[in-house]
């Protein structure tokens, strides 16, 4: 029998949020993976470093995925329970976890890293970046796109105003002032499927930026607006916007 509406909303007030892993969707929700394929990418990069920084880790979980670690990897999250997440996730790589905020400065001397890496990142200090790398380091970075799961997000709080088509664009002219030259770049949409209401409240909780201010009371009429919909109508169906940004420090 299925769960009813409350039930939905119970489990996904009661399950944690800390951390970047998604493993609670498997079943419930599923999301298509970029073409470039960002794991991959990073274990390459990684392999070839000897100093390494992973700006805004979250839990630590893509970047300890990766099959050989850098002589000295360095790890940031401004979150205080990803960091801990982090800590215990990267202890086999042998990574140093450092609280930092996502819009502070890095606490890191010039030219510390020849390779800078962020997936998902919440900002992007780019003359930040730029200082700690070495002459010739690359940056590498997977960044969630403009309008990203906008349908999601309307669903919630009604329309909203026009995206910046640009705006990948604009990342990379801010990148290139910052005195890197952008190598690749590459964007693409994604489909995105909601099974059940409680997928779309857990993911709400965990993924701050698609309603800012969410909460599962806050926003519970459009919640059930949402389940009916998905009752009567089927799964429901978000795109999500990513695109895979590189740059080399001149």
């Amino acid at each position: 029998m299925a769960a009813t509406f409350e039930e939905f909303l119970v489990e996904a007030e009661a399950e944690p949020v800390e951390g970047w892993d998604f493993s609670w969707f498997d079943g419930r929700a599923t999301e298509e993976r970029p073409s470039w394929g960002y794991s991959g990418l990073l274990g390459e990069r990684m392999a070839k470093a000897t100093a390494a920084l992973d700006l805004q880790t979250g839990g630590g979980e893509v970047l300890a995925r990766i099959p050989h670690p850098p002589k000295l990897l360095v790890a940031t999250e401004g979150w205080p329970p990803n960091a801990e997440v982090a800590r215990h996730n990267l202890a086999p790589l042998g990574a140093t976890v450092v609280e930092v905020p996502e819009d502070a400065d890095l606490p890191f001397a010039d030219e510390s890293f020849d390779l800078v890496v962020s997936r998902h990142p919440i900002v992007a200090n780019w003359d930040e970046i730029a200082r700690v790398l070495r002459p010739g380091g690359t940056y590498l970075s997977q960044r969630v796109g403009a309008g990203s799961n906008r349908e999601l997000s309307e669903a919630m709080m009604g329309p909203l105003p026009p995206i910046d088509e640009n705006s990948t664009r604009k990342t990379a002219a801010a990148a290139e002032a910052a005195n890197l030259t952008v190598v690749d770049l590459r964007e693409e949409s994604l489909r995105v499927v909601f099974d059940d209401i409680g997928a779309v409240a857990y993911f709400l909780r965990k993924v701050l930026w698609t309603v800012p201010g969410f909460t599962i009371d806050k926003y519970r009429p459009q919640l059930a607006e949402l389940h009916k919909k998905i009752v009567d109508e089927g799964p429901f169906v978000a795109h999500s916007k990513r695109f895979l940004i590189e740059a080399r420090k001149r």
